[in-house]
C-alpha cells in the first residue's frame, strides 16, 4: 500500500456546517416548499434535457439565468409569481466555518502533507465561500466545478485533482459529506473518509495517515 502524502478535502459540509442548514434556511427567507424547489427543478430539466443544477455547478449555466429559470417554473407550482434574487445571501447567512476541521487541515498542511480542496461549486459564489477560510494558505491547490466544467462524482474531475495535486490516487485520502463522491473517489483508488462529524472525520483521516483501515462511516448523504 503507498503511504498517503496528500489530503484532497471538499468544502461546504465538511469546512461548513451541513449544506441542509442552509437550504433550510433558503426554504424560510422564500417560503417556497421544498418539494416545490425539486419539482420546478424536475420540469427545467425535463424542458432542457440537463439538470439545471449540474448545468449551474459546471458553469455552464449562470447563477442569474438558474434563478431566473427556476422562478419561472415555480409559478405554475405555486400559483404565484416568484422571486428568488437573494438566494446566495440567504444561503451564505446560514453557513457557518468549520472552524475545528480548518485547522485540522491546516496542521496538515504545516506537517508537509499536500493538500487540495475539490468543490462542486457555483461561479458567482467563489469570493463568498473563498472568504470563510484562508484557502490559499492550507490548499495550494483548488480544484472548483463551475471553473473546470465537470462536477463530482464525474471520476475526471477526481483525475484532474490528482494531476494538480501531483500524487496517485493510493496516495491521498478524500474527505467528503455524500456517499456517491466518496464511492467514485475509492473506485479510483483514494482512501475516503465520508465526513459525518468532525471528530470522526479527524480520527479517520488520522488513521489513514498512520496507515490503520479506517472505521466504516458510511451514512446517508448529506
Amino acid at each position: 500500500m503507498s503511504p498517503v502524502r496528500g489530503v484532497i478535502c471538499d468544502f461546504g459540509g465538511v469546512l461548513t456546517n451541513p449544506l441542509s442548514e442552509a437550504f433550510a434556511a433558503v426554504q424560510r427567507s422564500s417560503g417556497i416548499p421544498v418539494a416545490a424547489l425539486g419539482s420546478a427543478m424536475a420540469r427545467v430539466a425535463e424542458a432542457d434535457g440537463a439538470h439545471p443544477l449540474f448545468e449551474l455547478e459546471t458553469g455552464r449555466m449562470s447563477e442569474a439565468d438558474f434563478l431566473d429559470r427556476l422562478a419561472r417554473a415555480l409559478e405554475p407550482e405555486l400559483g404565484r409569481a416568484v422571486e428568488l434574487r437573494g438566494y446566495g445571501e440567504a444561503y451564505f447567512s446560514a453557513l457557518v466555518p468549520n472552524t475545528e476541521l480548518i485547522e485540522y487541515m491546516a496542521a496538515l498542511a504545516r506537517r508537509g502533507l499536500r493538500m487540495a480542496l475539490l468543490t462542486n461549486n457555483v461561479r458567482e459564489w467563489q469570493p463568498r465561500w473563498r472568504a470563510m477560510l484562508p484557502v490559499d494558505d492550507i490548499f495550494p491547490v483548488v480544484v472548483d466545478s463551475a471553473f473546470v466544467g465537470v462536477r463530482k462524482p464525474d471520476p475526471e474531475i477526481y483525475e484532474l485533482t490528482l494531476e494538480r495535486i501531483g500524487l496517485t490516487a493510493p496516495e491521498c485520502v478524500f474527505v467528503d459529506d455524500t456517499d456517491v463522491n466518496c464511492e467514485a473517489a475509492e473506485a479510483l483508488g483514494m482512501t475516503a473518509v465520508r465526513f459525518d462529524s468532525t471528530a470522526q472525520t479527524i480520527a479517520e483521516v488520522d488513521a489513514a495517515l498512520d496507515g490503520s483501515p479506517p472505521a466504516t462511516s458510511r451514512g446517508p448523504a448529506a
